[in-house]
C-alpha cells in the first residue's frame, strides 16, 4: 500500500514507569508527566496533527484509565483517539497487532516517551521513494550503548541491528530513534495475544526473510525522557525555544507566560522564560529564575527563590526556602528556610516528602 498522499494514521506506544523515573509516575504513567503544564501526551498528539495525521491509536498497559479518563475521544485536541488496552504488556510490536483492527493503511509508530522534531512527510516521501515496508527514523549519538544501533548499506537499506552493544562491538553511532512508518501487512508476521518485539523479533525476521526495510536518518532534536535529568532538561529546552512547541506560542529567553488568576507580588522579581499556571501565587519578594515551569495552585512563599525548577500543582514552597535544579511533584510542600537543590521530590505516603538525586550516574 504504497499510495500517494498524506500519512493519516499512527500507533502511539505509551510505556509504564519507567525504571528511572519512577518516583514520579507511581500514579501517572511516563507519558502523562507534565510538560509546560500540558501532558507529554498532548505534545505528540499536536505534532501528528501539524502533520495531517487525525486517525491516532494510544497502545496502552499501565494505568491506563488515567489517559483515558484525561484525553477522551481527543476531539479536544483536534484528532480521533482510539484506544488499544493490554490485559498484560505486549512488547512494542504486539502492542500495535493488537491495535491492527485500526490499521488500514500506511501507518506511524512512535514511542509515547520520546520528543523529536522529526519531518514526518519527509520521512513518508523517502519511505515510499524507496518502496519500503518497513521506515525506521535514525538519529545520531555520541555513546549507542543503550540504545539499538542500526547498520545500513549506501543507499539507506539497513542490514543489521544490534541492541544495546557493548563498546567492543559498536560499528555506528545511528540508533534506531523510536518513529516509524510501517505497511499494514507486515503485521502478519507479529504474533497474535503474544509479547513480541520490534527490536528483537520483527525487523531482524524482515531482514531475514530479504523485505525491504530502510533507515531514515535526521540531524533534528531527538530527546528520551526516561531520566528526571532528561525530563527537566526537555521543559528547558521547550522554555528556551530550543525546539519549538505548538501548545503555548511565544515562548523565548524573556518570556513569561501565566495562566487565569496568577497573583505575582509587585516586589516579586520573575525573570523569564517562566510558565505560571492558573491561580498560583507568587509572594513578596520571591525570586524566580527561568527556566521553570510552575504548575497549577501553587504558592511561593516571601523571600523564597526558585531556579531551573518544575514544580507540578499543588506546591507549596515555605518563605525563605531556596530550589535549584528540582522536580517537586503534586501537591509536595517544601518547608520555609528549606533549601533544595538537584533533586527530585515526591509525596511519601505518610505525607511526607521524599527526596531523590535529579542527576542520574
Amino acid at each position: 500500500m504504497l499510495e500517494s498522499g498524506a500519512l493519516s494514521e499512527a500507533v502511539i506506544l505509551v510505556g509504564g514507569q519507567g525504571t528511572r523515573l519512577k518516583p514520579l509516575t507511581c500514579y501517572l504513567p511516563k507519558p502523562m508527566l507534565p510538560v509546560l503544564n500540558h501532558p507529554f501526551l498532548e505534545h505528540t498528539i499536536t505534532y501528528l496533527k501539524g502533520y495531517g495525521v487525525g486517525d491516532i491509536t494510544l497502545a496502552l498497559n499501565y494505568l491506563p484509565e488515567a489517559i483515558q479518563g484525561c484525553l477522551g475521544d481527543g476531539s479536544r485536541l483536534g484528532v480521533s483517539l482510539n484506544y488499544a488496552v493490554e490485559a498484560s504488556p505486549l512488547g512494542t510490536a504486539g502492542a500495535v497487532k493488537n491495535a491492527e483492527r485500526y490499521l488500514d493503511s500506511t501507518f506511524a509508530v512512535l514511542n509515547g516517551d520520546i520528543f523529536t522534531d522529526l519531518d514526518i512527510t519527509d520521512m513518508l516521501a523517502f519511505h515510499r521513494r524507496k518502496g519500503a515496508k518497513v521506515t525506521i527514523a535514525l538519529t545520531r549519538v555520541d555513546n549507542p550503548s543503550a540504545f539499538g544501533v542500526v547498520e545500513t548499506d549506501s543507499d539507506g537499506r539497513v542490514e543489521r541491528f544490534t541492541e544495546k552493544p557493548g563498546p567492543e562491538r559498536i560499528t555506528s553511532n545511528w540508533i534506531n530513534a523510536g518513529t516509524y512508518i510501517i505497511e499494514p501487512e507486515v503485521l502478519g508476521y507479529v504474533p497474535e495475544n503474544s509479547h513480541y518485539m520490534f527490536e528483537r523479533g520483527l525487523f531482524p525476521l524482515l531482514l531475514e526473510l530479504n523485505e525491504p526495510v530502510y533507515g531514515y536518518p535526521f540531524s533534528g532534536y531527538w530527546l528520551d525522557m526516561g531520566t528526571p535529568e532528561k525530563y527537566l532538561c526537555l521543559n528547558c529546552d521547550l522554555l528556551l525555544n530550543k525546539v519549538s512547541n505548538h501548545l503555548i506560542p511565544g515562548l523565548g529567553r524573556e518570556s513569561i507566560s501565566c495562566g487565569e488568576d496568577v497573583i505575582i507580588h509587585p516586589s516579586a522579581r520573575v525573570t523569564g522564560p517562566v510558565v505560571i499556571g492558573s491561580r498560583s501565587q507568587i509572594g513578596r519578594r520571591a525570586s524566580i529564575t527561568g527556566p521553570i515551569v510552575i504548575g497549577a495552585d501553587c504558592y511561593l512563599g516571601e523571600d523564597a527563590g526558585i531556579e531551573e525548577a518544575i514544580l507540578w500543582d499543588g506546591v507549596s514552597i515555605g518563605a525563605g526556602a531556596r530550589l535549584k535544579q528540582c522536580i517537586v511533584g503534586t501537591s509536595c510542600r517544601i518547608a520555609g528556610g528549606e533549601q533544595v537543590v538537584d533533586c527530585v521530590v515526591t509525596q511519601g505516603d505518610s505525607g511526607l516528602p521524599n527526596r531523590g538525586r535529579l542527576r542520574v550516574d
